[in-house]
């Protein structure tokens, strides 16, 4: 079965048929397109959350030694990456999808033009080809009535007792002559008559079945894009899906790799001052020694032991090079890091001077 032998008739119906194939095509095209819109945005906000939450400079950077600080930044990370990959989908179905699907509706827009104009040309000729036949048959008929009648006139000369021979004569031969006429004409007919069912025959059994079913396999074609399309939607996403499936695993490997007791350690060691924890107050028993109401003790009040409260607030005392003012434990750190850091600092013009040696300078 196929459209020129089956629906040579359904000009129209092809008409709205393929037409609404085309709607179709450009129907999913803008789907397509608001999809990778809603995907472009989605990265935008994911990169902008990331950004927005991520640690930077001062005690953000001290709090990321603490691996659930750190886990954190792993975690925003790799959101940033996810969105990457969100942005990818959305690149790819426009190229790949929207780009190329354009392109071919265009194409698909001519080729179905072209196909529909022929077949109106053909239909047209057609038309054309019948109405000369019509007039062709219009004056056969015509030229037949004539001859009739003057066949009928001559007839009724020659039997007419007052004509005369040459009245009869006359007649006789006007009516041979449109006899000729007439004979001519019906010759035209039948020749217009042949080439017009030879045209039509053409027609409906050649010149529309082939045209109809070139639009059946244009549609066909379309039908299969169409499917690849649909198809290529899900295989895009898929495509980055292992790229995804990183990222969550990188998210979940940054909360496996929180250690409670690590960062409970590493707090230890940043803030110990090594201080030892004060001593109990002892008793002063300021009885001793009275020797009268007016004693010295009243007029020289006794001094009083300045409370040792850890969790007061103390006014931060001045830096110093020698890192002095800090607790023994913390100084201790704070000069092994300055130690290494010149250490460092040395090794680096050792190696400068030993490369300048070798090149002679």
């Amino acid at each position: 079965m196929d459209w020129g032998t089956d629906l040579w008739d359904q000009y129209d119906h092809i008409d709205k048929h393929t037409q609404s194939g085309l709607d179709l095509v450009d129907r999913y095209i803008k789907f397509v397109k608001e999809r990778t819109e809603i995907e472009q945005s989605y990265a935008k906000q994911l990169r902008n959350l990331s950004k927005k939450y991520a640690k930077r400079g001062g005690k953000e950077e001290q709090d990321c030694k603490f691996s659930n600080h750190a886990s954190l930044q792993e975690i925003l990370n790799e959101l940033n990456d996810y969105a990457g990959q969100r942005e990818l989908i959305a690149e790819n179905m426009m190229t790949g999808i929207c780009v190329d699907l354009t392109k071919y509706l265009q194409d698909l827009k001519q080729e179905r033009k072209t196909h529909l104009a022929d077949a109106k040309k053909a239909q047209q000729n057609l038309e054309i080809s019948f109405k000369q036949l019509e007039s062709i048959k219009k004056r056969f008929a015509k030229e037949w009535a004539e001859t009739e009648k003057a066949t009928q006139q001559a007839e009724k000369t020659e039997n007419d007792i007052n004509a005369t021979r040459l009245d009869v004569e006359k007649a006789k031969t006007h009516a041979h002559g449109r006899i000729h006429t007439a004979e001519e004409c019906r010759n035209d007919y039948a020749a217009q008559l042949q080439k017009y069912n030879k045209e039509q025959n053409f027609y409906y059994y050649t010149e529309i079945p082939q045209i109809f079913n070139k639009m059946q396999d244009m549609d066909e074609l379309r039908i299969r894009r169409m499917a690849e399309g649909y198809c290529q939607f899900a295989d895009i996403e898929k495509k980055v899906q292992p790229i995804i499936s990183k990222c969550l695993e990188g998210i979940s490997t940054a909360g496996g790799k929180i250690n409670e007791k690590q960062d409970s350690m590493l707090f230890i060691e940043q803030h110990k001052s090594g201080f030892e924890r004060p001593a109990d107050v002892e008793f002063e028993d300021y009885t001793q020694g009275i020797k009268s109401a007016t004693s010295e003790s009243s007029l020289n009040p006794p001094k009083v032991r300045a409370k040792l409260w850890p969790f007061s607030k103390k006014t931060k005392p001045p830096l110093a090079e020698d890192f002095s003012h800090l607790p023994p434990e913390q100084r201790k750190k704070r000069l092994q890091s300055k130690i290494d850091e010149i250490s460092k600092e040395l090794q680096k013009a050792l190696d400068q001077s030993e490369a300048l040696e070798k090149i002679g300078i």
